[in-house]
């Protein structure tokens, strides 16, 4: 009988070269088209080919799918599928007690175990049946004998073992074969698509025949806003967020990129969708892609580019260039794992005091961030109308969490974005002469009677001729400096998420960790705390509210993924006492964890 259950987590493991992202994109993409609600988490390795059946080189996806809304992919598994013994060593203890364990034999014969570093006679799954539920099956074995017919060869046959689970997980949470069957042939066709369906009939019929019906478990549809919905993942949400400025906006977006981990695949994305009036291209390098970008702005388009650590510290110098000439400017910033090439494929908030003091000089620019895959294309509309209506460089910070997970997002009306209105290019104004909000005119070449001086020397105030005076400079400075602050007209009220005015404790996070605070919050609120969520969108310019609000609590928690940025900034600019929690270990946070250590700091006070 069908067990129904209102949350399910699923992690998935094994080889990099198993087919476990694509699997678990399935999956998830099945559960929101069957009404569910869901939250995913990618880990994999940074090299192309990690080394074979190692444990440095397993591939993990997890996701939650829920009948209610959910912010974050889950804490412990409910099921975990081991493709491989060194998958099991890594994650065992990420499942729940009594969970079930799906475990491919296959993966635990004595050399999957000696390349994992045991012993031959070791035993890896002998202790997992007292503590869990556990189905063993060579899917390798029964891939083998449903392909048997196929012209493919041995190895691409074996290959196709992730859709012999994929199969079996279809059957045991109750999704839908034959739309699955239909997503499938939508993007495989010839020998590989029969045998992927062949494959995956195979999973699907072992479940029934088998009769594992003790372990079937369905999630009910969620009670979701009426309207046609997507799954995404962030940096296609990016994406799209792109290709609605350049409708909102009027004019054409240039995207400059270079390829990056994990910011290249905006630059993918935009180059398979082409959307109407937004191009995409490969640059050179890091800094010439600033540079196009920079130089579409000066020609009346948009520049956009994106890049990740160290690819934003090449654009440096180019960002400053942008703040100097008062162009309009869109930066990405996909945060990673480092300092240096550190790790690539991991998640970090570490570049916040990068996106704040990165660039030579006094370079102020507006920083905002992406909280979660939902909002990134409303994000990026934002961060354009800010850009353009100031005449300023936007940074823009996401991180590989965000680029990486995916979400159902539910396609906006378009008439309900906001509209995006360049300065006027008024020549009987100075090309420095600033209006009430201290932004210049926005001339392009080719205006009749336009012409004026634009570069990275001093701007004399209101000409543009260049300038080495020493009081000019000083005015100049403050000029810049003035017209970011006055961005804060585009804020809107702070974001309070969860909570009340006023309370015992107060949570301040930013970007991606918003799933596992709010998570958290709410189950502490559900427990009879007075706890509140206030989740930052700008880093620079603060909201104008943030501290007076905070005046409303007793303990204040300030939650990232770094060693203390945020709340050095904020420290900096309020005497209250602001407590830290935080972690730089390439890994998000659990809402399980948080809610411990808030619940902690709640029990001391």
């Amino acid at each position: 009988m069908t067990k129904i259950q209102s949350h399910l987590v699923v992690l998935i493991a094994g080889d990099s070269g198993d087919g476990i992202q694509l699997l678990g994109s399935q999956l998830i993409r099945a559960a929101a088209q069957s009404g569910q609600d869901v939250r995913t988490l990618s880990d994999f390795p940074a090299e192309i080919r990690a080394p074979q059946g190692t444990v440095s080189g397993v591939s993990g996806f997890q996701f939650q799918m829920a009948s209610e809304a959910i912010f974050d992919p889950g804490d412990a598994a409910d099921v975990m599928v081991a493709f491989n013994v060194a998958g099991w060593m890594k994650h065992q203890g990420k499942l729940k007690a009594g969970g079930l364990l799906l475990a491919s034999t296959d993966g635990f014969d004595a050399r999957s175990k000696a390349i994992a570093g045991l012993p031959a006679d070791a035993e890896p799954l002998a202790d997992a049946h007292s503590r869990f539920q556990v189905l063993e099956v060579d899917f390798k074995k029964l891939t083998g004998e449903a392909l048997k017919d196929s012209p493919l060869s041995g190895k691409e046959k074996s290959r196709a073992k992730n859709m012999t689970i994929l199969g079996l997980l279809t059957w045991l949470y109750s999704q839908s074969a034959p739309a699955m069957e239909a997503d499938l042939k939508r993007q495989f066709a010839g020998d590989l698509g029969e045998a992927n369906i062949l494959a995956f009939r195979a999973g699907y019929h072992l479940g029934e025949t088998a009769e594992w019906t003790a372990f079937r478990r369905e999630v009910p549809q969620r009670k979701a806003q009426p309207g046609t919905y997507k799954t995404i993942s962030g940096s296609h949400a990016i994406a799209l967020g792109l290709a609605a400025v350049a409708r909102q906006l009027g004019r054409s977006v240039l995207y400059a990129g270079y390829p990056i981990t994990p910011a290249s695949d905006i630059l993918h994305e935009l180059a398979r969708l082409r959307p109407d009036g937004v191009l995409p291209f490969q640059a050179e390098d890091e800094i010439a892609s600033v540079t196009a970008a920079l130089g579409a702005s000066f020609a009346g388009s948009l520049g956009a580019t994106a890049s990740s650590g160290p690819g934003i510290s090449l654009k440096g110098e180019g960002l400053g260039l942008a703040v100097m000439m008062e162009l309009p400017l869109i930066v990405i910033n996909v945060q990673r794992g480092g300092p240096s090439t550190g790790l690539p494929t991991k998640m970090e908030q570490s570049d916040l005091f990068q996106a704040m003091y990165g660039r030579h000089g006094e370079a102020p620019m507006p920083i905002m961030a992406i909280k979660r895959t939902g909002e990134a294309m409303f994000d990026m509309v934002l961060a354009a109308k800010m850009a353009v209506e100031s005449m300023t460089p936007v940074m823009v910070l996401s991180d590989a969490y965000i680029a990486n997970s995916a979400e159902p997002f539910r396609l906006p009306d378009l008439a309900g974005l906001p509209q995006i209105t360049p300065p006027h290019a008024d020549v009987q104004r100075l090309p420095y002469a600033r209006d009430e909000h201290g932004v210049r005119p926005w001339i392009t070449p080719g205006t009749p009677e336009g012409m004026h001086r634009l570069g990275g020397l001093e701007t004399e105030a209101n000409t543009g001729h260049v300038s080495y005076d020493a009081a000019n400079h000083q005015q100049m400075i403050r000029e810049r400096a003035k017209k970011v602050q006055a961005v804060t007209r585009f804020y809107g009220p702070l974001s309070v998420e969860v909570g009340a005015p006023t309370g015992d404790l107060l949570v301040v996070g930013w970007g991606s960790t918003y799933g596992a605070l709010r998570t958290a919050v709410e189950a502490l609120r559900d427990a009879g705390h007075a706890v509140t969520h206030v989740h930052l969108k700008h880093l620079f310019p603060l909201h104008p509210d943030l501290f007076s609000f905070m005046e409303g609590f007793s303990q204040i928690v300030v939650a990232e993924l770094n060693e203390g940025q945020l709340i050095h900034v904020l420290r900096s600019q309020t005497t209250r006492e602001l407590v830290f929690l935080g972690q730089t270990s390439g890994q998000p946070f659990g809402a399980l964890e948080v809610q411990q250590r808030l619940a902690q700091h709640l029990s001391d006070a």
